[in-house]
C-alpha cells in the first residue's frame, strides 16, 4: 500500500519556497521559517502571494510532489508536476470508455450512488444524536427520500437521468443539513448551497474543504496514470478536472461535510474568522484556514477499513485507493467500479 505522506500548506503571505539540496526552504522576509526534507512529502499547496523557484518546482516534479498554487480563499490558478505516470494506453482505454455513453453511465452510477449512500448515513447518524433530536422528524424523512432515490439508480439509467437523480438528491440533503449544525448557529447556516463565490460561513467553509478534496483525488488520478481532466460524470470542459470531480463526489459527505460540522459543533471555527467583501463572498482569514488545514491533515490520518479491499487504510489515502480501483476497472481487471460506501 502507498504511504500516505505530508502535504506542506503554505499560507503566509510573502513567502517564498526554494531548493536546499534535496529539502524545501521556506523563507519569509529573507529569513529561514522551515526546512521539510522533500521525500517526506507528497504534495505542497500554496495560497496567495507564495512563489517558488524554477529549481524547487524542477525538484518536485523529478520527486513526483505536486506543487499547487491558489488564491487565499482556496481558488485554484495552477499546478506544476513532472512527467505523466502510467502507461499512455490506459489513458486511451479512458478516453475510449468517456466517448461510450453507456460506460460513462455505469461508472457515473456507481459513483452516485456512493454519494448519495455516504450522504444518508451523514443524517442518518444525525439522527441518532440527542442534539438534533428536535428535528429528527425531517433528517428521517430525507433519509427515506435519499432511499428511494438510491433505489431509483437502476442499471438501465441514462447519463441524464443519473445527473438529474443526483441533483434531487443533493437538494434533499443540503434541505436539511442546516438542522446538523448544533453549536454557532447565529454564524453558520445554511439556506441553500451556493459558491462562485459563497455568500455565508458555512458554504465558505464548505466550499474551502471541497478544494482540498479535489486537489487530493487530482494527485490521486495522476499517481496511477489517469487523466484527471477526463471524467464520466462531469464532461469535459477546458480547465476543468472532470474526473477529479467525479471520484471527489464519493467524499464530500463522508470527508469535507462531517470535518465542516465538527469544527463548527464544537467551535474550533468561528463567525469572527469569516469576513464578508463588497461582492457579498464570504472569505476566511489565515488563522481560520489554519486551524481548517490542521484539522484536514488530522482527519487524513485516522483509519479505517476500505469496504471494497477488506483492508485498514488511512483516511488519506482513500482517493488513491479508489483511483487505482478505478483504474484496474478500465484495464479490464475488474467488473466494474465499486466506488467507496462508508459504513
Amino acid at each position: 500500500m502507498k504511504q500516505l505522506l505530508n502535504t506542506l500548506f503554505v499560507t503566509t503571505q510573502g513567502s517564498y519556497l526554494a531548493r536546499k539540496g534535496d529539502t524545501v526552504l521556506v523563507r519569509v522576509d529573507g529569513e529561514d521559517r522551515l526546512r521539510v526534507p522533500i521525500h517526506t512529502l507528497g504534495s505542497i499547496v500554496c495560497f496567495g502571494n507564495v512563489s517558488a523557484s524554477p529549481f524547487l518546482m524542477g525538484l518536485c516534479g523529478e520527486r513526483n510532489v505536486a506543487l499547487s498554487f491558489l488564491t487565499e480563499n482556496g481558488k485554484f490558478l495552477a499546478r506544476v508536476h513532472g512527467p505523466v505516470a502510467g502507461n499512455v494506453l490506459l489513458r486511451r482505454q479512458q478516453y475510449r470508455m468517456a466517448d461510450c455513453p453507456a460506460t460513462s453511465a455505469k461508472i457515473a452510477r456507481s459513483i452516485i450512488i456512493a454519494k448519495i449512500a455516504n450522504s444518508r448515513n451523514v443524517l442518518m447518524r444525525a439522527t441518532r444524536e440527542d442534539a438534533v433530536c428536535g428535528h429528527s422528524k425531517q433528517t428521517r424523512h430525507a433519509t427515506s427520500l435519499l432511499a428511494q432515490s438510491l433505489d431509483g439508480l437502476t442499471p438501465r439509467r441514462s447519463l441524464d437521468e443519473i445527473r438529474g437523480e443526483e441533483g434531487q438528491a443533493a437538494n434533499i440533503y443540503f434541505d436539511v443539513f442546516d438542522h446538523l449544525v448544533t453549536g454557532n448557529k447565529q454564524d453558520f447556516f445554511l439556506t441553500n448551497r451556493n459558491r462562485r463565490p459563497p455568500t455565508d460561513n458555512l458554504n465558505a467553509l464548505l466550499s474551502f474543504l471541497y478544494t482540498l478534496l479535489v486537489h487530493d483525488v487530482r494527485s490521486a488520478l495522476e499517481a496511477v496514470g489517469l487523466d484527471p481532466a477526463v471524467g464520466f460524470l462531469h464532461r469535459d470542459r477546458p480547465g476543468r478536472a472532470s474526473l477529479a470531480l467525479d471520484i471527489a463526489e464519493e467524499f464530500r459527505a463522508y470527508l469535507a461535510d462531517r470535518l465542516a460540522l465538527s469544527l463548527i459543533n464544537r467551535q474550533q471555527a468561528k463567525g469572527s474568522g469569516f469576513t464578508k467583501t463588497e461582492s457579498g463572498a464570504v472569505t476566511m482569514d489565515d488563522a481560520t484556514r489554519k486551524t481548517v488545514l490542521v484539522a484536514w491533515q488530522k482527519r487524513k490520518q485516522d483509519e479505517i477499513r476500505h469496504p471494497f479491499i477488506d483492508e485498514k487504510v488511512q483516511v488519506g489515502l482513500l482517493p488513491y485507493v479508489q483511483a487505482m480501483l478505478l483504474a484496474r476497472y478500465i484495464r479490464g481487471d475488474l467488473d466494474g467500479y465499486p466506488s467507496f460506501i462508508w459504513k
